[in-house]
C-alpha cells in the first residue's frame, strides 16, 4: 500500500467518496477484458481530456457521496469479485479504506489512472493511461501493471513510447484506439503492433456488445 500524507480529501475521514456511477459489467479493456466487474467510477477530473467520454465525472461535487459500507455492500451484492475503480480521476481521492474494505470482502482491486495524483489505496492492478493534458507522477511508472495508451493521431505513437520506456520491463503494453476515430485510427494501430510486436491491442469491447 502506498498512502500520500498530503491527501486530505474527507473521505479519509469517513465522510464517503463522490460516486458517479457503479455498476456490474465486463471489463471492456485492457489486459482484463472480458472478465465480469463491479466498477465504482469516483467523480472529480482535472486532467480535461478533450474526447473523454464521461466527462460528466468531472465535477465531484455534482455528484452524491457513498459510505464505504454502502459502496463495499453493492458490490459484494453480484456474484464477481474483481472491482475496478475508474474515473474521473480516482487517485484525487484517498481511496486507501476503499480498497482496504474491498480486499476485506474478498475483491481482487483494479484502478484505472492518469497517474497525474499520488497514489493511495491497496492494488492488486494498476492500469496507467498517461495523457497529454497532465503528465503522470514519476513514482507511479515503475507500479504500473498495465500501460494502455489511447492513440488520437500518428504522433501519439512516439509519445506512447515514451512511456513505455519508463514503466518497468513486465508491464503489458496496450494501445487502443480514442473510439470516435477507430475507423481511422485502427489500421495504423495494427500496422504499428505488427511492426512493434511488444505492444498488444485494446480494442473498447463494451461500446461494441452494448454494456456499461
Amino acid at each position: 500500500m502506498t498512502t500520500d500524507p498530503h491527501i486530505t480529501d474527507p473521505s479519509a475521514a469517513g465522510d464517503g467518496l463522490p460516486v458517479m456511477e457503479q455498476f456490474y459489467t465486463l471489463q471492456g479493456e485492457g489486459a482484463h477484458q472480458g472478465r465480469a466487474a463491479y466498477f465504482i467510477r469516483l467523480g472529480g477530473c482535472d486532467v480535461g481530456c478533450v474526447w473523454c467520454d464521461v466527462k460528466d465525472s468531472w465535477d465531484a461535487g455534482k455528484h452524491p457521496r457513498l459510505s464505504i459500507p454502502e459502496l463495499v455492500a453493492a458490490a459484494t451484492a453480484c456474484p464477481g469479485r474483481l472491482t475496478v475503480i475508474t474515473g474521473g480521476e480516482p487517485l484525487m481521492h484517498d481511496c486507501t479504506a476503499l480498497t482496504r474494505h474491498l480486499h476485506q470482502a474478498g475483491f481482487a482491486t483494479h484502478i484505472e489512472t492518469s497517474g497525474a495524483w499520488p497514489l493511495s489505496g491497496e492494488w492488486d492492478w494498476i492500469c496507467l493511461s498517461p495523457k497529454k493534458f497532465k503528465a503522470p507522477l514519476p513514482e507511479i511508472l515503475p507500479l504500473a501493471n498495465e500501460l494502455k495508451v489511447v492513440i488520437y493521431n500518428k504522433s501519439d505513437f512516439d509519445w506512447a513510447e515514451q512511456w513505455a520506456a519508463k514503466v518497468n520491463p513486465h508491464c503489458q503494453l496496450f494501445l487502443q484506439p480514442e473510439f470516435g476515430r477507430s475507423q481511422t485510427i485502427t489500421p495504423l494501430i495494427i500496422d504499428y503492433i505488427k511492426d512493434h510486436p511488444q505492444w498488444r491491442f485494446s480494442l473498447q469491447l463494451h461500446k461494441y456488445i452494448h454494456v456499461p
